[in-house]
């Protein structure tokens, strides 16, 4: 171990996981640069779910105190009929192993790890394109999100395959328990839930065959929003009628990147692993990535880290991709599951979420440990 300290890092991307990374390479000796194209850390209005498997790593990086000021403790799940607007059941997300279950505004959190990394030493320079390094000692790390120049580098030019979907994402002035609600409807959906400062989050989700754009910066029409869940229940629509600006992005698969690193280059979240968002684990992962790379680079290796990731995200994004099926269902289908929900929260609600402990206990921390010099932020 000790192989990074004072080795010159190059971050491509300055996101959730690129600000993640950079940390957890600076915490080792690297002396690290954030290169980000924008010319500020922003983010179009848009909340983020951390989970416990996420959080362990910001807890390890020191980052807990100044998340509890920015963020809400989730309370519950519950899955809830876009129709009727009756609650199916309730899973307690306050039981569940390890750091608490957060929701907090995307440019909440990037702030916190800006903040962090700024006293971290570590350079971010905002405003600047990447060009590729020819130093050999030089490691770069691609944190460019889905349409990444690191990873065309490592693996060549990607596919990806419209899924049949598109969603909406805005963020209005509500006050509302800290839950997390899904609206499920034939062929739609809606995820809801609470950020500080008075607000909270939608997502939104139908099927539809005409292709959509990738990428949140695509205005749309509020009133498209709220026709496609006209047939749905009040409380709902009273969400939706308070909308006044919304965007819209096509859903795309991307395939998992076969190579994850190449020489001095290494990728992550998801510039490697691109998941769809129903799962909540995009932002998750790549907080999970940057811990096990750090560790990994100053030890073990580049293979080591793809050794132990690939096979997780796969999980992961295999059962993002089965929650967009069974946030849809229609028919007989619908009416099946919507009673197997009932029946398992009237009965046994912590096995719903027991199911889920390969994801949500998972610690890479105790896996790939070192001792971080917390930022005291």
């Amino acid at each position: 171990m000790g192989l990074l300290r004072g080795r010159p890092v190059t971050v491509v991307g300055g996101g959730i996981g690129g600000l993640t990374v950079a940390l957890c390479l600076a915490q080792r000796g690297a002396r690290v640069t954030v290169l980000e194209r924008a010319a500020a850390f922003t983010d179009i209005g848009a909340g983020v779910q951390i989970t416990p498997n996420g959080a362990v790593v910001l807890a390890a990086l020191g980052l807990s105190p100044a998340l509890d000021r920015s963020s809400i403790r989730a309370q519950a799940v519950c899955p809830t009929d876009a129709l009727t607007g009756r609650q199916l059941a309730r899973f307690d997300l306050t039981k569940l192993r390890g750091e608490p279950y957060r929701f907090i505004h995307r440019a909440d959190l990037i702030d916190v790890l800006a903040v962090a990394c700024a006293a971290a030493g570590i350079d971010l320079r905002l405003g600047v394109m990447y060009e590729p390094l020819l130093l050999t000692d030089h490691l770069t790390i691609g944190a460019d999100g889905l349409h990444s120049v690191i990873r065309s580098m490592v693996n060549g030019p990607a596919t990806q395959i419209f899924t049949g979907q598109v969603a909406w994402r805005t963020v209005i002035r509500a006050d509302a328990p800290a839950v997390a609600r899904i609206w499920m409807a034939p062929g739609r959906h809606v995820v809801t839930y609470p950020l500080a400062g008075g607000m909270l989050n939608i997502v939104a989700v139908r099927e539809q065959a005409d292709w959509a754009a990738e990428g949140w910066s695509h205005p749309a029409d509020p009133d498209t929003l709220r026709a496609t869940f006209a047939d749905c229940g009040a409380d709902l629509q009273n969400i939706l009628n308070g909308v006044t600006e919304t965007r819209l992005w096509g859903l795309f698969r991307h395939a998992v990147a076969p190579i994850w690193h190449r020489g001095n280059a290494a990728l992550l979240g998801d510039a490697a692993h691109p998941t769809l968002p129903f799962l909540a684990q995009g932002a998750n992962l790549a907080i999970e990535d940057a811990w096990v790379l750090a560790a990994c680079a100053d030890g073990p290796g580049l293979a080591a880290y793809q050794a132990a990731r690939r096979p997780r995200v796969i999980r992961a994004i295999a059962a993002a991709n089965a929650n967009a099926r069974n946030y849809h269902l229609g028919g007989l289908q619908r009416s099946v599951a919507h009673t197997g929900l009932r029946l398992i929260g009237a009965v046994a609600p912590g096995m719903f979420l027991r199911r889920l402990d390969w994801l949500y206990a998972h610690d890479v921390t105790q896996s790939y440990a070192f001792n971080a010099i917390h930022t005291g932020t």
